[in-house]
């Protein structure tokens, strides 16, 4: 299940980028339009921020804005900078894998292969789709 901090960043992303501003959006502006605790915002937007999806300006006038264009944000590194893996196991995991404690064969498990199958699913859906889809 996708977290209340993965799900508020998505949205504040998409806030920003359907402003199409030329000023930066402030956060108090966002957490109202989204419904979303403005002290909750701050931290996922220094998240985002840290990890090169937004830049900030301070003092009056002050706010957040989009450092590259949406049509270059992919929604699978949204997702894996505030979540984490994609993928619902480790040992599926193309950016954070880990071997399961309990499982002596990956080939021959049944929830690998299954999981494998999830994975490629989810992320067919996340690499294809990005901000500007949602901007409409």
């Amino acid at each position: 299940m996708l977290s209340k901090k993965t799900k508020y960043g998505i949205k504040a992303m998409t806030y920003i980028a359907r402003k199409k501003c030329e000023h930066p959006v402030q956060i108090s502006e966002i957490a109202q339009s989204e419904n979303i605790s403005q002290k909750f915002l701050e931290s996922i937007l220094l998240t985002l921020r840290k990890n090169g999806f937004l830049g900030s300006k301070k003092g009056k006038g002050g706010g957040y804005y989009l450092i590259k264009e949406p049509k270059n944000i992919v929604m699978a590194s949204i997702i894996r900078v505030l979540e984490g893996p994609i993928a619902m196991l480790p040992c599926v995991s193309l950016n954070f894998y880990e071997k399961c404690d309990d499982c002596p064969d990956e080939e021959r498990c049944a929830v690998h292969g299954l999981m494998i199958e999830v994975r490629d699913s989810t992320l067919k859906v996340l690499e294809n789709k990005t901000l500007a889809d949602f901007t409409n």
